[in-house]
């Protein structure tokens, strides 16, 4: 079975004699539970594994609960180490109180027990964290599948992947379009939705909420202003909400706004947002085009590369400390701008052979990057671009 480049990441931070609790939070549908059962099968000590995942009333009992298991487990195996874990913990109310005493009670025993959380709700997660575990966790970001992984796992090439995207449960159904879309839209999009925003966390306007991720995904890779969304959607509310909606979405790992790049802060946070999926599968599932229709209209064709180039750059944002933005002066713009420290880098997207880098020269005037690069024919090969890690760029 592919192993994701993460597992070494995972299975060495068990093995390691100091303790903390790892925590997994990442979108739906990328693998967190297969990595984790793999690091778990592939251990010297035992473990138990229990998902709070569709548990009815999944409250702080049912955490004790499994915590003593862990515990009984462990004195039969004779074991000195032993691993618990814990799926889809943000199901459970409370959660972090709870792990908290389990966890400080082990550590007054002398006989602690190695812990591993996992969840799709980044948001919440980190609010639990930050509430009762200061100190004693350490974050692990799954993201989406890169193209590397998909081609490595599924032999996928690049036009699949621009259009099919880094979900690696769909790849078994890729040929069957029709079937793959009706798999992106349930599983993950309305699942995402339902379950990881609307259940667990207070939106008033759910509706609302639904239609700015569908034209977030219909304008990935444009720069939209929140008064122009308000004209866009129907009892929008104001700019304010609009904006929480779009970090709420964002935290699910679906949709994100690209702040525009400036020398100062204010001027960064006030900016108009890019819209940018952080899987490309969002946008193709929702199209009622098949693959043909778009891989043979060159505008269309290259909107959606763009926006696999983008997807791409956003998933390293939280594993590799690195900023994205965009920029735009008048008539002059630059795709993506990505930073890490005090360096910054010019991103232009081509599609074609012929692009103007008139852009990229005012970028480079003004604010005199570590690089410009040019992803397409005639730079960085976009096929070449999708598996570099962005961070090894500086």
């Amino acid at each position: 079975m592919y192993q994701r480049p993460l597992f070494q990441v995972v299975k060495s931070r068990i093995l390691e004699p100091r303790r903390f609790i790892q925590v997994l939070a990442g979108p739906r549908q990328v693998g967190k539970t297969t990595l984790v059962t793999q690091v778990m099968n592939d251990l010297p000590f035992p473990a138990h594994y229990a998902t709070a995942d569709g548990l009815a009333a999944a409250g702080q009992v049912w955490i004790r609960e499994q915590w003593d298991i862990a515990r009984i487990r462990k004195k039969q195996n004779q074991s000195t180490d032993f691993l618990l874990i814990l799926d889809e913990i943000q199901k459970v109310d409370n959660w972090s109180e709870t792990v908290k005493r389990e966890w400080d009670a082990d550590s007054l025993t002398g006989d602690p027990i190695k812990i591993i959380l996992s969840g799709s709700s980044r948001l919440l997660l980190q609010q639990g964290l930050s509430e009762s575990l200061t100190g004693r966790f350490e974050m692990i970001h799954p993201g989406h599948w890169s193209f590397r992984e998909m081609h490595e796992a599924f032999g996928m090439d690049l036009n699949q992947f621009i259009w099919l995207g880094g979900y690696p449960g769909s790849a078994g159904i890729m040929e069957k379009e029709g079937r793959w879309k009706q798999y992106i839209s349930d599983s993950i999009i309305e699942t995402s939705i339902s379950k990881d925003i609307l259940m667990l966390t207070r939106v008033e306007k759910p509706a609302l909420l639904r239609r700015l991720f569908e034209l977030g995904c219909l304008y990935s890779g444009q720069i939209f202003s929140y008064t122009k969304m308000l004209g866009q959607l129907i009892n929008a509310g104001n700019t304010t909400t609009l904006a929480h909606y779009l970090e709420l979405l964002s935290q699910a790992g679906l949709l994100t706004g690209i702040e525009k790049y400036a020398s100062n802060e204010l001027t960064k946070r006030s900016s108009s947002p890019k819209f940018q999926v952080f899987n490309t599968a969002l946008i193709t599932a929702q199209r009622y085009e098949s693959f043909k229709d778009i891989v043979s209209q060159p505008t269309l064709w290259g909107h959606l590369t763009e926006s696999a180039v983008g997807a791409h750059l956003v998933n390293h944002i939280l594993t590799d400390r690195i900023s994205v933005f965009y920029w735009r002066d008048r008539n002059d713009e630059v795709d993506f701008i990505i930073q890490k420290g005090e360096k910054v880098i010019g991103l232009e997207v081509s599609s074609g052979e012929n692009h103007s880098r008139k852009g990229m020269a005012a970028f480079q005037k003004r604010f005199q990057p570590h690089r410009m690069i040019l992803v397409g024919k005639t730079g960085i090969l976009v096929e070449e671009f999708l598996q570099i890690n962005p961070a090894d760029l500086f």
